[in-house]
Parts: C-alpha cells; sequence; structure tokens
C-alpha cells in the first residue's frame, strides 16, 4: 500500500507532538539515577496511571486480541481479563506498601525484606533474570507486533522495521529518563485511544460488515459469547476456570503481577503519596480492562467478515511475509483499508504506544541492571553521572538484544503462552511474602528455579510429540512450583530478626502474620485495614467487569443485560466512593495511635 503526503503530515505532526515533552526532560533525567529511575518521587496519580495505561497500550495488544477472537471467539479474552483480580488486589493491599517502602526500584525490596547473602543473592539474580531475559522476551514480542503491522502497511520486512524501531526508541528513552517516559505517555495515549475508535468505526462502514447491525447479524453467535459455551468443557476449562481460579494469583506476567512489581511498582514508587499510588493504580485498572477493549473487539470481529481466513489476507496483501502470517495479522490488515489521512493517524497512534511500551521497558531493564545489578555488585560508590551514563548505555543494549530475539518469535499468542510458562507457580509468593514473616530469600529463589526447570521440561515432552493442553501445563507448573517454595520456606531458617523488625518498623503489613514482629517492633497496629481492602478489592473487580460487559451488553443489543451491569457499575462506584476516604482516615487514626504510643 502507498501513502499520500496527507498520511505524512498527520504522521509527522502527531510524532512532533508526542516526543516533543523527551527533549524538555533531558536535562532534569541526567541528573541522577533517582530521577531517571524514579521521576523524583514528585508524579502525580493521573500521570502515573495514565502512563501504566499506555505502556500496556502497545502494538502486540491489539493483534493478541484479535489472534484471540479469530481462533477462539471473544470469550478468550478470559485469559486476560482474569488479571484484572490481580490488578485490583494491587490497588487496596499493595500499592500502599511499595511507596511506603521507600525503595528506588522492586528488587531493591529483597534485601529490606530479606537478609545475609540469600537476599543479595537473589537481588542480584532477578536483576539479570527480569531485566535482562524476561525483559527481552516481552520487548520483542511488542517488535514483532511492530514489524506485523509495518508489514502490511508500509511493505517493511523484519529487518527495516527493527533498524527504525531501534533507533526512535534508543534516542528516546535513553534521552530523557522516566519523566520524559510519563510525559509522553500522556499524548501518546491520546493519539492511540483516537486511533483505535476510528480503526473500529471505519471497520464498522465496510461493505462486508454492513455496520453493527450486520455485524451482529453475520457473525457465528459463538464467536461472540462474552462466556464460553459450557458445554466445551475442555475450552470452559482453559478459557474460565483456570484465569479465575489459579491463574491470576499464581502467574507473574509484566503489568499484572501478583502483589505488584516490575514497571506498575515503578510507577507506584514514583508517586508523590501512598494516595497518590493507590489512585493510580485503581485508574489504570479501570481504563486497561474497561475502556480500551471493546475497539479491539469490534475489529477483530469486523476482520473475520473481511479476510474469512489467511488466504484471503494473503491474496489481498499479497507483498505480506510468508513467516509473519497469523491470525494476529488481521488487524493491521485491516487498517490497511482505511481512508488516508485516517491512515496517516492510526500509523502515528501505533507507533506511538509501541515507543510508550518499549521505552517504558527499557527505562524499567535499565533500573534493575544498573542500580540492582552493576551498582550494588560490581562498582558502588561511582558518581550520579556515571550511573546515568551507564543507564543509557544499557537501554541501547536492551533493545539491540530484544531486536535479535524478535526473530525467533513468530505470533502474539506465542509470546504471550510464552511469558505465562516461565512465570507460572511464582505467583503466591509474591502476594505472601507482604503478610507472612516466614518467608525468606530461599523461597523465592526455589520458587523460580522450580518455575523455570518444570516449563522447560513441559517444552522437552512437548517437542517430544507428547500433546499436553495449556491449562494442565500451567496447572502442574503452579502445583510443583508452589510444593517446592513451600517445603524449602521450612527447611531454611528465616532472614533475621533485626531485619524483619526492621522492615515491619518502615512498611507495617496488616493481618496476623507478623503478630510477634509487630509486638518486638514496639509499633502499635498497621495504618491499614484488611476488612476494608478486601471489600473495595470487590468493588473494584465489580465497577470494572460491570463496566466491560455492560459495554458489551449494549453493543450487542442486549438492553435488560446492560441495564444491571449499569446499576451494578454505579452501585459499587458509589460505595467504593465512600469507602477510599475511610481507609485514609484508618491510616491517620493508626498515625495518631503510634504517636500517642511513643509519647
Amino acid at each position: 500500500m502507498q501513502l499520500t503526503p496527507l498520511d505524512w503530515i498527520v504522521i509527522t505532526i502527531s510524532l512532533l507532538v508526542a516526543f516533543s515533552p523527551a527533549v524538555f526532560f533531558a536535562r532534569r533525567a541526567g541528573r541522577g539515577t533517582a530521577e531517571f529511575f524514579a521521576s523524583g518521587r514528585a508524579a502525580p496519580w493521573w500521570l502515573i496511571g495514565t502512563s501504566m495505561v499506555a505502556t500496556t497500550f502497545s502494538t502486540d495488544t491489539p493483534n493478541l486480541v484479535t489472534d484471540f477472537v479469530r481462533s477462539k471467539g471473544v470469550a478468550y479474552n478470559w485469559a486476560w481479563w482474569a488479571f484484572l483480580l490481580t490488578g485490583m488486589m494491587t490497588v487496596f493491599f499493595y500499592a500502599r506498601l511499595w511507596r511506603r517502602s521507600g525503595v528506588l526500584t522492586d528488587l531493591e525490596f529483597y534485601e529490606l525484606r530479606y537478609s545475609g547473602r540469600s537476599a543479595a543473592f537473589v537481588r542480584g539474580f532477578r536483576a539479570v533474570y527480569l531485566g535482562l531475559f524476561f525483559n527481552c522476551v516481552i520487548m520483542a514480542s511488542v517488535t514483532l507486533a511492530a514489524a506485523k503491522i509495518a508489514n502490511v502497511m508500509l511493505g517493511w520486512d523484519r529487518t527495516q522495521t527493527v533498524i527504525f524501531c531501534s533507533l526512535i526508541c534508543i534516542a528516546f528513552a535513553a534521552l530523557s529518563g522516566l519523566w520524559g517516559v510519563l510525559a509522553t505517555d500522556i499524548i501518546q495515549f491520546a493519539i492511540a485511544m483516537v486511533g483505535v475508535f476510528a480503526a473500529a468505526y471505519y471497520a464498522l462502514q465496510r461493505p462486508e460488515v454492513g455496520g453493527l447491525a450486520g455485524l451482529l447479524q453475520k457473525i457465528d453467535p459463538d464467536t461472540l459469547r462474552l462466556l464460553p459455551d459450557f458445554g466445551n468443557h475442555e475450552l470452559t476449562m482453559t478459557v474460565l476456570i483456570i484465569p479465575l481460579a489459579v491463574q491470576w494469583w499464581s502467574v507473574w506476567y509484566p503489568g499484572a503481577e501478583p502483589g505488584g512489581g516490575s514497571y506498575i511498582a515503578q510507577r507506584v514508587l514514583a508517586a508523590r503519596t501512598e494516595q497518590h499510588a493507590m489512585a493510580a493504580t485503581l485508574w489504570f485498572n479501570v481504563a486497561h480492562y474497561a475502556l480500551r477493549p471493546w475497539p479491539w473487539i469490534i475489529v477483530a470481529l469486523c476482520s473475520l467478515l473481511v479476510y474469512p481466513t489467511l488466504g484471503d489476507i494473503q491474496q489481498t496483501l499479497p507483498n505480506v511475509d510468508a513467516d509473519l502470517l497469523g491470525n494476529d495479522i488481521a488487524y493491521p490488515a485491516m487498517l490497511a483499508l482505511l481512508p488516508h489521512g485516517v491512515l496517516g493517524l492510526l500509523i502515528a497512534s501505533l507507533l506511538s504506544a509501541y515507543v510508550s511500551t518499549m521505552s517504558t521497558h527499557l527505562n524499567w531493564g535499565a533500573s534493575y541492571l544498573v542500580h540492582d545489578f552493576y551498582r550494588r555488585f560490581i562498582r558502588g560508590g561511582a558518581s550520579e553521572r556515571h550511573y546515568v551514563w551507564v543507564s543509557r548505555v544499557t537501554t541501547a543494549a536492551l533493545m539491540l538484544l530484544a531486536a535479535a530475539f524478535m526473530f525467533l518469535l513468530s505470533t502474539a499468542e506465542e509470546a504471550f503462552h510464552l511469558l505465562l510458562s516461565i512465570g507460572a507457580g511464582t505467583g503466591l509468593i509474591y502476594l505472601l511474602r507482604w503478610f507472612w514473616w516466614r518467608i525468606n530469600a530461599w523461597s523465592e529463589i526455589a520458587a523460580m528455579i522450580a518455575s523455570f526447570v518444570t516449563a522447560v521440561a513441559l517444552l522437552v515432552v512437548k517437542k517430544l510429540g507428547v500433546v499436553i493442553p495449556v491449562h494442565y501445563s500451567l496447572v502442574g507448573t503452579v502445583v510443583a512450583t508452589t510444593c517446592v517454595w513451600v517445603l524449602v520456606t521450612y527447611l531454611t531458617r528465616p532472614a533475621d530478626h533485626d531485619s524483619l523488625v526492621r522492615f515491619y518498623r518502615l512498611v507495617r503489613p496488616a493481618g496476623p502474620g507478623w503478630n510477634h514482629i509487630r509486638a518486638a517492633a514496639g509499633v502499635a497496629a498497621s495504618p491499614d485495614s484488611l476488612p476494608h481492602a478486601f471489600l473495595g478489592w470487590g468493588l473494584g473487580c465489580t465497577l470494572v467487569y460491570s463496566a466491560l460487559f455492560g459495554t458489551g451488553s449494549f453493543i450487542y443489543g442486549r438492553i435488560a443485560a446492560g441495564v444491571v451491569c449499569t446499576m451494578l457499575f454505579a452501585g459499587s462506584a458509589v460505595v467504593l466512593a465512600r469507602l477510599l476516604p475511610a481507609m485514609w482516615r484508618d491510616r491517620h487514626a493508626a498515625a495518631g495511635s503510634d504517636l500517642a504510643g511513643s509519647r
């Protein structure tokens, strides 16, 4: 396809507006690692929350949703919708704890919570494991989606896309630091949202679709299901039961980590206060799960009518690389049909979404490798200018490694399941380590090793020709990993008493898991209320799911179901608005009690 001068003008203007904050914040980012990686801990909730949303709004996300819808129907999105349970738990249980800890990165937490060489080891190991290996897999999957889009819309091969994307991402992420990433994310999110709604609108106007009424009439009702067909036990187990019963709490997945972590923790740690940290994660979950999915789903459904098979895509776009052909390529294939001008806006929005995600992962990965590995174990005591310089070099190296790894992947779903399998079984420990004093660094080391070994063993078995359903593999990995780390927890010594007391005095988690440590610390009470946190978690999930499925019900013309969902949304919003101030009153009351006790 050919872009017109109008498209190029729209692209140029959009990108100039989107990336202008990077220049403004470049000097500030160079002051030190606290500015480069944590924006000086002065960012407001709306900026942080929107940045979280923009980060998860990447080129691979609409491709992944399209892959799910075309191959297994709308209901298959429960594979990621179930992670809302994790996200809302982060809002009400963990966001305040992270901000209260005062660490620069979430890996610094290990030497705050644990003690000895094992704590140092797990911090250094995870810095390399997550910051380098895991992070490069994520960035490679995002770049793969960008390569598919560029191949369809610009006619570029993988190498051309990688070179262009690497240059722009390295220049932006290395220059701006986290402040530039946060500020740019606001603009990029706005451009991307306009783009996805425009894509959905024009997809419905296609003659093969015939508007929303035509879409609903022509699409197989089974494809439109919001819940899987319960008569199909295998699909129901894979799509609904396992994600809701096991996956959300057991799997470490970027952006939906049990207990928070990675770039979510990085944003929380950059917040002005605990209130801002909590509000930011709440806004992120609302926007991520309730605001964005339906434009992507609509385009995916329309693609089934415009391109019923992959052969239809190849026939319409004969220059598409055969190695990139898959259901996920249907999304950029639909965008290729947009009118000029709008096409330029869509390309700009996708590039903005791509750079937003990549810049976050580059900054986050560099923070691990520089602050938690290089500075901690190789060269401590150097100047802040030195560490900022090393951070910028590391950013470039990460981008190049991710670009190289991209050539080993083929589809968005393949990358998604790879990440799930590697992180399976470790999630429970990240939930409990804040609330149970007995967990130690060896618990985490055992969980990581067990999860990785089990995932590799299952992969080898699969390569030998043994067919193992995905949900069996996931449950098997979770059970094996959990048994290993629980056993290791009881067979090894806990962190030393002084470290536990110091951690509790700083973070002060609620619940009975720290009773004897709480007594030794001489702290009257936790500022948090677990009953309030559980109530907020339930209300938050009800709020988002009712918005998500209420919107879907109205789109499908199911007015009664839409009204019920709207009532649930309004009711949960009202109660939540009353609960949040009460949670802060709990904190102030606990602080007053501690002050009185100290007197």
